[in-house]
């Protein structure tokens, strides 16, 4: 193989090259080619909440010490990989996937139960060199976990939001409990893995390069709790935002809270210079779907769920 090298996450500056990798490349590529930096910065946090970054993250380098590939091992156990256009389909790939399995081996070999079942990973439906590598290692699609990807230019006109009862729709303050708003995700996304988030581990969260205060937009109830929010990420690279995590507590659905978060976080996109935004739910859950397409929002893409089923079938 080329004169690449390979080595483990090491610190913070790793993640900001991992960021860039991703702008840089959909800047000579397209919208749907990459993730969008705000889903590795969710993945990358899932990992340091639960797992060690510097034994679940791979890294790839160049001869000039530049980043030009990465994998993510996660909880379930999942896989996501990610190289730059230069070097596709080049060799990374196979060594990406030969490490996961490799690691995989030893992490069943210590818990069974919590890494026994088969790798997820997954493609956007309009990547057939990612499908058929995935297929040739025994992965099968799996039809019930498949996402849409939505986009909403912010050039058209954001609608206004209506509140009631004294509701509040703003950034998670410097005043703010961070306890309140990790609860809050906890009190969303449980049972999941998503949901399964410390108070300090939320404020570990604040701190990684890419989180912006103000684009961790919350609803707020008279009394001061967090009823619903959205996170923001920013591509300035591409003039690019992406939205997720989104909910809005049990309690509180149903009285456009959720609606109103997201309304307020278009706004603050087109303010930090972004001119699209995108976000993702899965193909099923049509509320989600049809509150989206009612702000804007349109399908253009979507994300197909793999599982592998069988070992390496080349």
């Amino acid at each position: 193989m080329r004169s690449l090298s390979s080595r483990y996450y090491q610190d913070e500056q790793d993640l900001v090259a991992m960021q860039r990798l991703l702008m840089d490349a959909r800047s000579s590529t397209d919208d749907w080619h990459y993730c969008h930096v705000g889903e590795l910065q969710f993945a990358f946090f899932m990992v340091l909440c639960h797992l060690n970054p510097q034994q679940h993250v791979r890294l790839w380098h160049d001869k000039m010490g530049s980043l030009v590939a990465y994998a993510i091992l996660g909880e379930d156990p999942s896989l996501d990989w990610q190289v730059s256009p230069d070097h596709e389909w080049s060799g990374i790939e196979d060594e990406a996937m030969a490490w996961t399995e490799a690691r995989l081996t030893d992490l069943r070999g210590h818990d069974p139960q919590a890494w026994g079942g088969p790798i997820v990973s997954g493609s956007r439906q309009d990547s057939p060199q990612r499908i058929a590598f995935l297929q040739a290692h025994g992965f099968t699609f799996r039809g019930d976990f498949a996402e849409v990807n939505m986009l909403r230019s912010l050039g058209d006109t954001i609608p206004a939001a209506v509140l009631s009862g004294g509701y509040q729709v703003r950034a998670f303050a410097e005043g703010d409990s961070v306890p309140s708003r990790a609860a809050a995700q906890r009190e969303v996304w449980r049972p999941w893995t998503v949901g399964n988030v410390t108070d300090e581990d939320y404020a570990r969260f604040m701190q990684l390069p890419g989180y912006y205060r103000e684009l961790d937009v919350v609803a707020v109830t008279p009394n001061g709790h967090i009823a619903a929010y959205v996170n923001g990420w920013i591509d300035p690279v591409n003039g690019i935002g992406d939205f997720g995590p989104v909910g809005a507590l049990p309690a509180y659905r149903r009285r456009g809270l959720t609606r109103a978060v997201l309304i307020e976080g278009l706004r603050r996109m087109r303010a930090h210079g972004m001119d699209r935004v995108c976000v993702s739910t899965t193909e099923t859950n049509t509320p989600a779907r049809e509150l989206y397409e009612s702000i804007g929002f349109r399908i253009v893409n979507k994300y197909l769920d793999y599982a592998q089923t069988r070992g390496d079938a080349k």
